[in-house]
């Protein structure tokens, strides 16, 4: 939910993930408008000289009436259960479905292809988001989304080329 800032952890994580994309000449940092990805963008852009540029599609997943509540609150909901069990048909009270996520996740890298042919660009977003990003350019339902996970501050690495694309690496830890 916006409002929330990166702790201790969170910086000293952002600060190893520009460390270690510092040799990847980006072209470009792409960033969700939430505090906590934006100041996770913040030094990969430093390092590569280059201004962090808000992307409406790569925005953590609108959850609705779910926002702000727990784990244990929300474990009496049955539509929760759907949500954690089959991805591609659950959707949270007045939130938005996970195929809605991926489309606009996808056409956003698109975008991003687009402007920057033949170059590296960051993209800084949430795990839920790149997780359905990268399902979506395996080709896997989005009902496996579990299949794999995606750490604070990890790398995941794509290749994209009009119509497709591949995952180079996925879930690259950044150290402890």
């Amino acid at each position: 939910m916006p409002g929330v800032s990166l702790g201790e952890t969170g910086r000293a994580q952002a600060a190893r993930v520009a460390e270690r994309l510092s040799g990847a000449r980006l072209a470009a940092v792409y960033s969700s408008p939430l505090e906590r990805a934006r100041e996770t963008a913040e030094p990969i852009a430093a390092a590569a000289q280059v201004p962090v540029t808000v992307a409406a599609g790569l925005h953590e997943i609108h959850v609705g009436a779910w926002t702000g509540r727990s784990f244990v609150e929300l474990d009496a909901d049955p539509l929760w259960a759907t949500w954690n069990t089959a991805r591609a048909d659950g959707q949270a009270p007045d939130g938005e479905r996970m195929q809605a996520v991926q489309d606009r996740v996808l056409q956003e890298l698109e975008s991003f292809r687009r402007r920057h042919p033949g170059e590296c660009v960051a993209a800084v977003s949430h795990a839920d988001v790149i997780k359905a990003a990268l399902c979506g350019v395996l080709g896997l339902s989005l009902d496996r989304y579990h299949a794999f996970e995606i750490e604070p501050a990890s790398v995941s690495a794509l290749v994209l080329w009009e119509g497709g694309g591949k995952v180079l690496g996925l879930n690259g830890r950044c150290g402890a």
